[in-house]
């Protein structure tokens, strides 16, 4: 290759991605970090101190092993040579007693660093909206809280810290090899300039092979959060080998990028290991002419061959801290993005928080959708007054789940507002706006945790007499008093371990217990067996006793006693009024209706039941 050619070669490497500008971004990203670091520098410093003692205890041992050769074993003197081996003895303690101390400094640093880092995560987690959870799967976000942040404390475990402190020992021992004999040192260190271009060169492809490592971690761990979540489904439509070979397509794809990076970093050592192999090879060629011919002392040769395995050893650490450092840049990388991912909501600089609550809902000329101009909701308004209950209807996608999202704000509306209170939601305090706005929804979630645990839902105040009274309010001590522990009994994840009706009935014991001024019930009695729904229509009205009340119902006779009922219709409000109203008008919500008898007719007339319903 000629050099104008090979000029033109080496630019392109660098225009690829992990070329020049990943330096200035690798930049940035030391300076996210160190901000976590910042606060626990006295740790960083420690540790910053003690590697210059350990460089200097480790730099003097091949000096002091050229003093004893020609001082001692060469002239043949014995005295001195016990105090010779003492000395290098207590380097070497000293080396190891200042390197043990700087690897404890980091890593209490690195610990508290990164705690810190995952607590801060987390807490920004909490804050995003909702709508940044639907488009990024469980899995890949929680890559970010664990992987992520464990292959940045691997980068702090593996010595990068000692990356600074490696650079000044290839300072140093180019300085001592120069000062000793400058003519052998350029012999040695004349392989440098092709060491650089091969570190050089690959740390261009390892970087994208590490980032590329992460994209698919995070793609295997959002896969298979996703297929443990959902694996009663599997299992009964007998998807498991479906579900199989996908897992093993991610699995193979990062493998692949496994073994890439994998090369790259077997090649860089060996390519290394063979560079130092040409390096003492010209040292024992040169160095060893020069003894002969008496020109060079053979305990400056032993020296230069000692520091000169010291100078490649970093340099052979340097591959394998770097296929770590890049890992975790790329970690990094990811992690530092979801962190600066800002909400799609912004907070109001002063929340207003109402003196008096009492309850009170009103939609203005609300327009919303969820992408671009597909209106969910269309120029609808209407209002709900203190204690009255309404409820809205219609088929599903006609918009009534997201009247509820709006109202705690898990979304903006695109045009008109939300009030509650007479007040904006949008200057609300969101803490404050959600306990006072409660809902119980159709799709119930239990955490781990006791039964107490879950209906007190993060109330300390709560002691066990006032869990007890909304539990008989809402009937659910009724089961609670079957479980072996009581209150005490351990819910699986997701509340695996009850029933759809006794996770609903917990449902409204929490919101009982949360004491909301205004309370959504969203499709919360579609789950429920008709046995278990006689005991909810009596808890229902003591949870609503005294409250504002928004029914969403697809059930028509879950919303015959409402004081109003508002009738959706693809984003727009159709009709408004009672249930006896709406029947004697004959419109939308009678055929509605009158579908949902017909319908329950015949499934009362498949099994043999009994379900005749009130006509109103």
């Amino acid at each position: 290759m000629r050099p104008a050619q090979w000029l033109a070669w080496w630019r392109k490497q660098k225009e690829l991605p992990g070329g020049s500008e990943e330096s200035t971004y690798d930049v940035r990203l030391l300076a996210h970090l160190w901000s976590f670091i910042r606060p626990h520098r006295r740790w960083f410093i420690a540790a910053m101190l003690t590697l210059p003692v350990a460089t200097a205890f480790s730099l003097l041992q091949p000096y002091l092993l050229k003093l004893t050769i020609d001082r001692y074993v060469v002239t043949g003197v014995e005295a001195g040579l016990f105090g010779m081996g003492v000395a290098y003895l207590g380097t070497l303690l000293g080396e190891a007693a200042f390197l043990y101390l700087e690897y404890y400094c980091t890593m209490v640093m690195a610990q508290k660093s990164l705690g810190d880092l995952r607590l801060r995560l987390f807490e920004h987690l909490q804050r995003l909206d909702i709508r940044y959870f639907e488009r990024n799967p469980v899995g890949r976000l929680v890559t970010r809280l664990t992987t992520d942040i464990d292959v940045i404390n691997e980068m702090f475990s593996a010595g990068v810290m000692t990356l600074l402190t490696d650079f000044l020992t290839l300072l140093g021992i180019v300085a001592i090899l120069l000062w000793i004999d400058w003519r052998l040192a350029l012999v040695s260190l004349a392989t440098v300039p092709v060491l650089v271009v091969i570190v050089d060169f690959f740390r261009i492809r390892a970087r994208r092979s590490y980032r590329l490592i992460r994209e698919r971690v995070a793609r295997l761990n959002a896969y298979l959060q996703e297929a443990v979540t959902g694996m009663a489904v599997v299992q009964v439509f007998a998807r498991e080998g479906r579900v199989w070979h996908d897992f093993d397509d991610r699995n193979r794809a990062h493998r692949d990028a496994n073994r890439w990076a994998n090369i790259y970093e077997a090649a860089l050592f060996s390519l290394i290991e063979a560079v130092a192999s040409i390096s003492f090879a010209a040292i024992v060629w040169y160095g060893g002419g020069e003894v002969i011919q008496g020109a060079l002392a053979f305990g400056t040769l032993v020296a230069f061959i000692e520091y000169v395995q010291r100078f490649f050893a970093p340099i052979r650490d340097f591959s394998s801290k770097y296929a770590v450092m890049q890992s975790a840049m790329s970690a990094a990388e990811r992690v530092f993005e979801l962190l600066e991912t800002p909400s799609a909501q912004p907070l109001p600089t002063r929340f207003v928080v109402p003196p008096v609550r009492r309850g009170m809902v009103k939609f203005e000329n609300v327009w919303f959708a969820y992408r671009d101009d597909q209106w969910v909701l269309r120029n609808v308004s209407f209002d709900v007054q203190p204690g009255e209950r309404v409820a809205i209807v219609g088929a599903t996608g006609s918009g009534k789940t997201t009247v509820v999202k709006l109202l705690q704000r898990f979304y903006d509306p695109s045009r008109g507002a939300v009030l509650v209170e007479g007040v904006d939601v949008r200057a609300w305090s969101l803490h404050a706006l959600r306990k006072h706005v409660g809902v119980v929804s159709q799709d119930v979630f239990l955490f781990s945790g006791t039964v107490a645990e879950n209906i007190a839902l993060g109330q300390p105040q709560l002691n066990r007499e006032e869990l007890e009274r909304v539990s008989r309010a809402v009937h659910a001590d009724t089961f609670i008093r079957t479980l072996p522990r009581g209150f005490d009994e351990w819910v699986g994840e997701r509340g695996a371990n009850l029933s759809l009706g006794q996770r609903q009935l917990l449902a409204y014991a929490r919101a009982l217990a949360q004491n909301p001024g205004i309370l959504v019930l969203d499709e919360a009695t579609s789950a429920i067996d008709p046995q278990t729904e006689a005991l909810v229509e009596d808890a229902v009205e003591t949870l609503v006793r005294g409250r504002t009340v928004v029914v969403i119902a697809h059930r028509l006779a879950t919303v015959e006693r409402a004081d109003r009922i508002l009738v959706l219709h693809r984003g727009q409000i159709r009709e408004q009024g009672t249930h006896r109203e709406l029947l004697r008008r004959g419109g939308l919500y009678a055929r509605l209706y009158h579908l949902q008898r017909t319908a329950a007719a015949l499934d009362a007339a498949a099994t043999g039941a009994d379900v005749s319903a009130p006509v109103g």
